[in-house]
């Protein structure tokens, strides 16, 4: 059965450090069209607005940065994701920073919203901190506290002003939802860099965490295996990668926050393709490719599209 595919275009770069990631979806699509891919001229293509303005002027909120601006991109991308998803079409989003996917899991959650929802987050981070543990105020390193409704109290090392507070209460109700997705649910894969507040988290809730480690040694049959184990009580899983959880020596240093010893561009391609054409797997999201960091030219964005053909392929002959 073949599935239509629809590329979601996300250049808003405001939640991390670094800047240059509005420029890794126009990245992408350069490397196809110098390898001489049609991947962007076959499928559809669809954007959300860029609020890249609020990084030109000073953010009121220390720690939560921009989250005004986050806001507005997680209620758009809440009602575009509705769309894409009741439109008979597999969503396949090619974001700039990482901090944006808790809308895209406000979506379908809305689209869905009888529907038990797993996630599988491949990342070298966990996103799990909170303004109120925050120790740099990016939030790309918040997005599944967001659609958790975590707070993470117990390890509280910020006082956040009340605009902040509502803002943040805010963002984790956007789609009228305040819990769209349980710890129970999560899948880490290729985790290695967290600070203490997360991992208070996820050993509060026991979340699962397959290590790179793992990767290697078990395979990655193994490890999609242990993920629909996992998410075997879940109606629908997204999928979210970060091309940070690569080893930055095996592609580049083309992304805001690399870590060494991550997996292999082809263990990352084999893991995507698995999960992409699982039953349940309804959505795609792609982060973090930045050229302006790329020591290698476009190395990243060439690895990237690699890995988004091999995707974008096995998702339309499901």
């Amino acid at each position: 059965m073949s599935t239509n595919v629809t590329f979601l275009i996300n250049k808003s770069e405001i939640t991390a450090g670094t800047r240059g990631a509005s420029l890794g979806p126009d990245a992408i699509i350069t490397a196809a069209r110098k390898r001489g891919s049609f991947i962007f001229g076959e499928n559809a293509i669809d954007k959300i607005q860029n609020v890249n303005g609020y990084l030109d002027k000073q953010t009121n909120f220390p720690f939560a940065k921009r989250i005004d601006g986050l806001l507005a991109i997680y209620e758009e991308l809440n009602a575009k994701m509705i769309t894409l998803l009741k439109g008979n079409t597999f969503p396949i989003i090619l974001a700039a920073d990482h901090g944006s996917a808790g809308g895209t899991i406000a979506g379908i959650k809305s689209a869905f919203p009888d529907k038990r929802l797993g996630a599988v987050w491949i990342d070298a981070h966990a996103d799990i901190h909170t303004p109120y543990t925050t120790p740099s105020g990016n939030m790309h390193g918040m997005p599944l506290a967001s659609v958790m409704n975590i707070d993470n109290l117990e390890c509280k090392i910020n006082d956040i002003d009340s605009e902040t507070e509502t803002l943040w209460n805010q963002l984790k109700n956007v789609g009228n939802t305040l819990q769209k997705i349980h710890p129970d649910d999560v899948v880490y894969v290729a985790v290695r860099d967290t600070e203490e507040q997360e991992e208070a988290v996820i050993n509060q809730f026991g979340m699962k965490w397959f290590t790179v480690q793992d990767v290697r040694t078990k395979g990655v049959q193994a490890i999609v295996d242990g993920i629909q184990e996992r998410l075997k009580d879940c109606d629908i899983i997204y999928v979210t990668f970060d091309v940070d959880s690569m080893d930055p020596n095996l592609t580049s240093h083309g992304t805001g926050t690399p870590v060494p010893n991550g997996i292999t561009p082809q263990e990352a391609k084999e893991l995507m393709v698995a999960m992409s054409t699982l039953p349940k797997t309804i959505c795609v999201e792609i982060v973090e490719v930045n050229p302006c960091l790329d020591e290698k030219e476009n190395t990243m964005a060439e690895v990237t599209l690699d890995i988004l053909e091999a995707v974008t392929n096995a998702i339309k002959n499901k």
